[in-house]
């Protein structure tokens, strides 16, 4: 494992790659929520997900105990409160910012699994991103509402810590086939979804969604399915097995860049001074959170 070098130049070009879709795609989730309630939408992203690719790829060499938690994190975690947040309490632009909070969770859960202390510097990273949320907060326009930010920061942390539980797996078989990974772990997304949906929407609402989902709707849910997940989080997972997190994790920086200027292109988000204020406060912060690892490292390697 290549603990000491930065990324490979492929390595880059796949995480910009993945950093596109993932951005991207909160626009392609309002698409596809203009027909399908959230967690219906959800639920179908998962079951493409897992089928038919279930039948043709063997189970990975991990717990079940893993893939069920890895399933229940993303899928009922982080895409259900995401979905539901932005079915009309969040932009696409700001949902894709406040998720990237999954920064400082996956750094500060990998620190208190290793008993490491917070350095000031993230301190101070994490209270510039936290003046960037209040920004957004004070702002009443609908860009986003409290109950909108406090889904999307619930489901931030869900990923920050889907982040761990995929790393483990990578890092207890390096050779761990993602996608299979991916594709197994979705069977546990499913039935929470399913219930959610049932009690929450009710069987004719879900049923009347997917009667009136249109081609761009089920491209949606494809683009959900095969680029987001199949891809995205195989090919983030595979990144995050082979190479330090804060080194791979700065690439998601990028995210947030890319999700603005598709919702602004695409759906016509205002991009308004207090939206560029905020946007730079909490990427200043997330910038300072990712970073400081990688400074401290070598810092250490100057005294030593």
């Amino acid at each position: 494992m290549a603990e000491k070098q930065g990324l490979p130049p492929l390595h880059i070009l796949l995480a910009i790659a993945i950093m596109a879709v993932w951005g991207s795609n909160f626009t392609v989730i309002k698409l596809g929520l203009a027909h399908l309630p959230p967690l219906t939408f959800a639920m179908l992203r998962f079951i493409f997900v897992a089928f038919p690719l279930i039948l043709f790829l063997p189970r990975p060499k991990v717990s079940w105990g893993n893939l069920a938690a890895y399933g229940l994190l993303i899928g009922a975690g982080q895409f259900g409160l995401l979905f539901t947040a932005m079915r009309a309490s969040i932009t696409p632009g700001i949902a894709s910012l406040i998720l990237q909070m999954q920064v400082f969770f996956t750094i500060g859960l990998s620190m208190w699994l290793t008993g490491e202390r917070m350095a000031k510097v993230q301190v101070i990273a994490l209270v510039l991103a936290s003046v960037g949320l209040a920004t957004i907060l004070a702002h009443t326009d609908g860009s986003a509402t409290p109950l909108g930010l406090a889904l999307c920061v619930t489901a931030a942390f869900s990923w920050g810590c889907g982040n761990i539980v995929a790393r483990n797996a990578v890092r207890a078989d390096p050779a761990l086939n993602m996608l299979a990974y991916d594709v197994w772990s979705a069977i546990f997304a499913v039935p929470p979804l399913l219930a959610f949906a049932l009690v929450l929407e009710g069987p004719q609402a879900m049923l009347a969604g997917i009667a009136a989902a249109n081609g761009a709707t089920w491209s949606a849910v494809a683009w959900q399915s095969v680029g987001n997940t199949m891809f995205g989080y195989a090919a983030w997972g595979w990144l995050l097995g082979r190479h330090p997190a804060a080194q791979v994790a700065p690439m998601a920086l990028m995210v947030p860049i890319f999700g603005l200027a598709t919702s602004a292109l695409a759906l016509g988000e205002p991009v308004q001074g207090w939206k560029i204020a905020a946007f730079a406060l909490v990427m200043s912060g997330l910038a300072l959170g990712m970073l400081w690892p990688i400074v401290k490292e070598r810092l250490a390697r100057r005294a030593a």
